[in-house]
């Protein structure tokens, strides 16, 4: 499984490399209630086939009318589109607002640029498959791309000159356990840029997370949970069901600044961990506050693949929930309207 923004520039790459024009937009800036936050990005092929998203769908639609009518017309097609890029907006008056389905007042302001040059894209697709956080940074006068490194925590940056996305392992996700389970809360963290760690010292095991893009680490749970040091961008579940190996990694886990810390098990089964942990690794009352258990969100699931679900949105929620009390997402520094090209 991969992130759905690399499928996007792996889409484009492939399109670009079999000969067809290629189209990238970014949402860089949205006002009022616009459908897709900055950072969306949607590759549009010349002939209107198009991956990703900006919008609900009726901005794809107007881009992909605008690119079959100029091909049809003979006029200049997406594969000749300006070699520099530009700007482009939706939404700016009630009417336009109300005709692309935006909420009234919304406003999305994108940034098209034309794919020329693709060594960009494979390197960045080449570092992020070796969990690289790569920002990408465009300058719009001239249409140059470079690679930089990135920190978890950065965001979009944009301030109507550069333009700087980040691609890769955003957050950080250590599974304790590879069970089946396990298999099923991976499969949907990499798609959603978690880098994924599994830790089950168990050899019995190891097979069971022969996933791509999976990570093993060897050594046993709570040597692993000291050697990660889990910061604010990092989650740890707990998964095996074995006391000897959750309970140790809990144990460094709640002591970490990991934003999440969960396990599995019945609420009674929790009650007499969070018992276990304090009186015989000696935490605290506000550290066990911080695990969560029953793992995930109350759904009623039943099968791995529905409580991996459950498990993924609840972690995704108290992500959610630190960026926006943490303000993690930096806005654009830009105070009034940019002029459309």
């Amino acid at each position: 499984m991969e992130s759905l923004d690399l499928r996007v520039l792996a889409d484009a790459l492939q399109w670009r490399l079999a000969g067809h024009g290629v189209t990238l937009m970014t949402v860089v800036e949205t006002w009022g209630s616009a459908p897709r936050p900055p950072g969306a990005l949607l590759a549009l092929r010349d002939d209107g086939v198009v991956s990703g998203s900006v919008s609900g769908g009726c901005v794809e639609d107007d881009l992909i009318a605008q690119t079959k009518a100029a091909s049809q017309a003979h006029a200049v097609a997406a594969s000749r589109a300006p070699e520099r890029p530009s700007m482009m907006a939706y939404g700016v008056s009630k009417e336009e607002a109300a005709r692309f389905g935006l909420p009234c007042g919304g406003t999305l302001r994108l940034v098209r640029e034309p794919l020329l040059d693709t060594h960009w894209v494979q390197e960045l697709l080449e570092r992020t498959t070796r969990h690289e956080l790569v920002a990408r940074q465009l300058t719009l006068s001239s249409g140059a791309v470079s690679l930089l490194p990135a920190t978890r925590g950065q965001s979009m940056h944009f301030d109507g000159i550069l333009l700087s996305t980040v691609f890769g392992p955003k957050w950080r996700l250590l599974l304790i356990g590879a069970g089946q389970l396990s298999q099923a809360v991976a499969q949907i963290a990499l798609m959603l840029d978690f880098e994924v760690l599994v830790c089950d010292p168990r050899e019995e095991y190891a097979p069971m997370m022969n996933l791509a893009g999976v990570s093993r680490v060897l050594g046993m749970p709570d040597d692993v949970v000291r050697e990660l040091v889990p910061d604010a961008h990092t989650a740890i579940v707990a998964l095996t069901h074995d006391p000897k190996l959750d309970d140790m990694a809990l144990m460094e886990a709640l002591r970490t600044n990991a934003f999440y810390v969960g396990a599995l098990g019945s609420r009674r089964n929790q009650a007499a961990r969070k018992q276990r942990l304090a009186e015989h690794f000696d935490l605290s009352a506000a550290e066990l506050a911080r695990l969560h258990g029953p793992v995930g969100l109350f759904i009623g699931a039943k099968t791995p693949a529905e409580i991996a679900v459950s498990v993924v949105a609840q972690i995704i929620q108290f992500k959610n929930a630190k960026l926006d009390s943490q303000t993690l997402i930096e806005p654009s520094p830009c105070a009034t309207p940019l002029p459309q090209s």
